[in-house]
């Protein structure tokens, strides 16, 4: 990229010096060791062939690694000694993460310890390091005794309808303008194509064209006969509503008949599960297992349940909700839920102290029941609670279960594989209180959390006997401070609590989630007694821990920041989804390849993304099609800008990692998605469509933007080739490189030839995100790109300096300018206070990332409904660019995962500091400056076995640094921006 030219800085350096740590007194040794994907010493590891990292002693003296040495032993079971399993010898190498296990593979439940030890550039060796330990989960279903199990409901019997006869047009008009509709809607409930939308497209053509149309429905169910009457643009849907399943209960018990060493459980469902020993919860995961590509796999959790296990009587229990499986999920037939039902796996394994081992497994010794309290529980629905259906001490032993049910059983084999869940489960990281509490209407009492979040509330409330207690859920309000919910559509969203006696309760729903700023509590007798206290948010989200971290000397930029972080934490609920609260929550391929790098710089989000690439995979099609949403539904695939996460995802990982198994897992996948484009190209142009520049403002088109859409096809077919050239490069597989290189080549000519003619923007290229494409792709011939370039100048001029971009323009935006040598347009657009900008939202109160760059404004109100997040983290992708170009700290895809890194910072703006810290593998890495009395102060810090180059702003010569802390401090005139 071009560097800045913003500020013009003397050549005398007054100070560069790097700091010394003082000297530590033991000997070093290694430290942070993590196995896999930065775990630390975890329980029910997945992997029979790990990679282990480490950090190096933290020492004055020592810079880098040489050589190490790993010693792995393990133990077969809890009652056994440990034995060498692997001595790696001392291996020349500076290599300290990811480093190959190459033992004899691990077997499930298997005991394992490790350690390192390293020596110097100086050739000293150091201490071992500490033991870190990790055991392995069932890795497979040979090591399953259990069986699924089920609540035995017998054969549930569908809904019948039956279409007498259906009309649709203007019985109004002289004579009547209708047609006969009959036909049509038997075909649509016949494929489960239900509700049916009164439009002429669903309908078979218009009737009465120009005219206010109606459906009339002549119709039975179940036998009733019924008859209605539908304006246009209405649904018709004859099926009773679809309400969530009640939670399923399942139980038993069993005697421990000896002293017990260990007891682990190890758990899975079709659904999402809680479990209970002896009336104690077991974990303190949540809607686990997750959400995977169910007929081909389903995870599973292992536990430490050993000082829950009593010797003599014991109890076991699970309550089972929908969840993603069998739940209402967006555009899910009604056939396909009618033969859904939850199901258990469970295996609980005790180690005896004589060494024998026990295992009670879920089998038709289990009962079951679904009339406990939680009497409806899904995602779009919420969760209903009847405290008068309480089950008492059902999860401990001597509990009479003579009126629960036999379960069904299905063997291991005759479902999906069960694998050890590769990342870390959903959990609540933290809990926030209310800023607020309003009673806008009488009865209605209303509790501000200041932050849009996800998750669950605990409510603290005086209740009366049989009161019902509703609990609704929003993002924003209205004018007169009641909730506003019509962007969740048909998601209810809601909880309900029967209050079986009077008194004081504490209830928290436990098998759904909400995406929320505001709880509104009703049906309270004695509801003037709360207080902004009764309500507590457990912020819910994939447990991954804080990696990075951007500030600076700006507010708005610093909000913008947080926004990022809580829209990103909001919607990684074990898949990234698009938006957490209305009905939808899905895996959109395209938000994720959008934002994906940002997210490697807010959390430790390898394993998170690496897990949902294996479910892209699973749903590729045979042909190589990727589907927009995954786990996918009905939606289609292939939209250019969705599809393309299966590669530039592994691409943008390795980056940040250094890990080639990112690459090496996915590059058949990678290949198999451009031979897509390929088959389906004329000359390199893809006839490709799909969901284009998403969310485009001032559009002339509709939601899909103004920019071509095989324009977009053509844009990301050459991204993608040149991108598989760069994984075939470091994959070696170097005919392959050229074969990309190549095709990126033809590309471009093609891509210039159609779209910029002569350096002039056909049709469909005449937008910002056309010529970002062109320019930040690379897909302008050279000849023609100082015309191309300023074809972007004067679109920008054209849209009164303002950005024109949806989901995939406006990635490019801020490191398109910059590259050009226009770093002040890159600060001008980021610090934008009006609308099209990121600080319009923040202006009108925003605490994530919205959906749509209008989503409300204080003058306007709320935008569009129908399609209206106000956490949506699609928009959040800039933080990239404040990681890498304001604070300075980017990554060399030449020496990948920071093993060398550059450190580039634009300093320019409004701003007087930025500053960039990031956890590496090796790690924490810092790039900050501050303009101080007419002078420049910079701080990098280069973590010990990487090195940084730093192009010190406006052209000074760069300097490439060793491990420890620089400081600088230069001359300083700033020129403006």
């Amino acid at each position: 990229m071009h560097e800045s030219r913003l500020f013009a800085i003397a050549l005398t350096m007054v100070m560069g010096c790097t700091v010394i740590a003082p000297t530590m007194a033991a000997k070093p040794q290694p430290h942070t060791l993590t196995v896999g994907e930065n775990f630390v010493d975890p329980i029910g590891f997945y992997d029979p062939s790990p990679v282990f990292s480490w950090q190096l002693p933290v020492d004055e003296d020592i810079k880098a690694q040489t050589a190490y040495q790993i010693v792995v032993r393990s133990r077969s079971s809890a009652n056994a000694g440990t034995s060498p399993v692997w001595d790696s010898g001392k291996v020349d190498s500076d290599q300290s993460v990811w480093v190959p296990y190459e033992g004899p593979a691990l077997e499930s439940r298997q005991q394992v310890s490790w350690r390192v030890k390293i020596w110097d550039d100086q050739g000293r060796e150091s201490e071992w390091s500490d033991q870190a330990t990790f055991e392995m989960g069932l890795l497979d279903r040979d090591a399953w005794a259990a069986h699924w199990i089920e609540l035995d409901q017998g054969e549930r019997q569908p809904d019948q309808v039956q279409i007498l006869k259906a009309e649709f047009g203007d019985r109004t008009a002289d004579p009547p303008k209708v047609s006969n509709v009959t036909e049509n809607l038997r075909r649509a409930i016949k494929r489960g194509s239900t509700p049916i939308r009164v439009v002429t497209r669903r309908l078979g053509g218009d009737p009465a064209p120009g005219q206010d149309k109606t459906l009339w429905v002549d119709y039975k169910i179940n036998g009733v006969r019924k008859q209605v009457e539908l304006p246009q643009n209405n649904s018709f849907d004859p099926f009773p509503a679809i309400t969530a399943h009640p939670a399923y209960y399942f139980r038993r018990e069993f005697a421990a008949s000896g002293q017990i060493i260990q007891a682990r459980l190890y758990a899975s469902a079709l659904g999402i599960y809680e479990f209970r020993i002896n009336g104690q919860r077991v974990g303190s995961d949540m809607l686990s297992p997750g959400y995977t590509m169910y007929s081909k796999r389903v995870e599973s959790l292992s536990y430490d349940v050993t000082d829950l296990i009593d010797q003599g009587n014991n109890a076991i229990g699970a309550v089972v909700g929908e969840g993603w499986y069998a739940g209402n999920l967006l555009l899910r037939k009604r056939t396909e839920l009618m033969k859904l039902t939850p199901k258990l796996l469970a295996q609980l394994e005790l180690t005896y102290a004589d060494g024998r081992v026990e295992r009670i497994v879920t089998d038709n010794q289990w009962r079951a029941t679904n009339e406990g309290p939680i009497r409806a529980a899904g995602f779009y629905h919420g969760e209903d609670y009847d405290e008068s259906k309480r089950l008492g001490t059902w999860s401990q032993p001597v509990f009479d279960d003579s009126d629960w049910m036999p379960v069904k059983t299905t063997g291991i084999n005759e479902g999906p594989q069960v694998v050890p869940k590769p990342m870390p489960p959903v959990r609540v990281t933290q809990q926030l209180h209310p800023v607020k509490l309003t009673e806008p209407e009488p009865g209605r009492y209303v509790f501000d959390f200041g932050q849009n979040q996800v998750g669950v509330p605990t409510i603290t409330m005086p209740v009366n006997k049989g009161e019902t207690v509703q609990i609704r859920f929003a993002e924003m309000l209205q004018q007169d401070g009641t909730l506003y919910t019509e962007n969740y559509r048909t998601a209810r969203s809601q909880a309900t609590y029967v209050a079986a006696e009077t008194g004081t309760v504490t209830y928290t729903p436990s098998l759904s989630f909400f995406g929320y700023r505001y709880v509104e509590l009703s049906g309270l007798a004695a509801g003037d007694t709360l207080t902004p206290d009764s309500v507590i948010a457990n912020v819910m989200h994939t447990d991954f821990d804080s990696k990075g971290r951007f500030t600076s000397s700006h507010d708005k930029l610093n909000q913008l920041q947080s926004n990022i972080r809580w829209g990103q934490i909001s919607n990684f609920i074990d898949i990234p989804t698009d938006c957490p609260q209305r009905d939808e929550r899905l895996g959109w391929t395209g938000d994720a390849q959008v934002f994906l790098p940002t997210s490697f710089f807010n959390y430790h989000v390898y394993s998170f993304w690496s897990r949902w690439l294996q479910s892209v995979r699973d749903e590729q099609t045979d042909d190589g099609e990727i589907p927009h949403t995954v786990p996918s539904t009905p939606f289609g695939y292939s939209s250019p800008g969705w599809a393309d996460v299966i590669v530039t995802a592994p691409w943008q990982i390795y980056v940040r990692t250094g890990d080639l198994r990112i690459l090496a897992d996915n590059y058949q996948a990678m290949q198999r998605w451009v031979a897509v484009y390929q088959r389906r190209s004329n000359g390199f142009i893809p006839d490709l469509t799909g969901w284009g520049d998403w969310l485009q403002p001032y559009t002339e088109s509709d939601r899909k933007g103004d920019t071509a859409q095989d324009l977009i096809a053509t844009a990301y077919f050459g991204r993608d080739a040149r991108i598989m050239q760069w994984a075939a490069m470091a994959l070696g597989k170097s005919d392959d490189a050229s074969r990309y290189q190549r095709m990126h080549d033809d590309i471009r000519a093609a891509f210039t030839a159609k779209y910029f003619p002569n350096g002039v923007a056909a049709p469909g290229a005449r937008t910002q995100t056309a010529t970002l494409m062109g320019v930040g792709y690379d897909l302008i011939e050279l000849s023609l790109r100082p015309q191309v370039e300023k074809l972007l100048l004067a679109e920008f001029e054209e849209a009164d300096r303002h950005l024109r971009t949806g989901f995939l323009g406006t990635p490019l935006l801020a490191p398109v300018f910059d590259e050009l040598g226009h770093p002040d347009i890159s600060y001008e657009l980021l610090f934008k206070e009006s609308y099209p900008s990121w600080f319009f939202s923040i202006n009108q109160g925003a605490t994530t990332m919205w959906e749509r760059w209008n989503s409300y404004s204080h003058a306007e109100g709320f935008g569009d409904a129908s399609m209206n997040s106000y956490n949506h983290y699609a928009y959040g992708a800039i933080g990239q660019f404040m990681y890498e170009r304001i604070a300075g700290l980017s990554p060399d895809p030449e020496h990948p995962g920071y093993k060398h890194f550059f450190v580039r910072p634009l300093v320019g703006g409004p701003l007087t500091s930025a500053r960039a810290e990031l956890e590496t593998g090796y790690g924490t890495a810092v790039s900050a400056w501050e303009l101080r009395d007419g002078k420049l102060e910079m701080e990098v810090v280069v973590p010990p076995n990487t090195a940084a180059t730093v192009d010190f702003p406006n052209g000074r010569k760069s300097q490439t640094l060793a491990a420890g802390t620089h400081q600088f401090q230069l001359d300083f005139q700033s020129t403006g921006t």
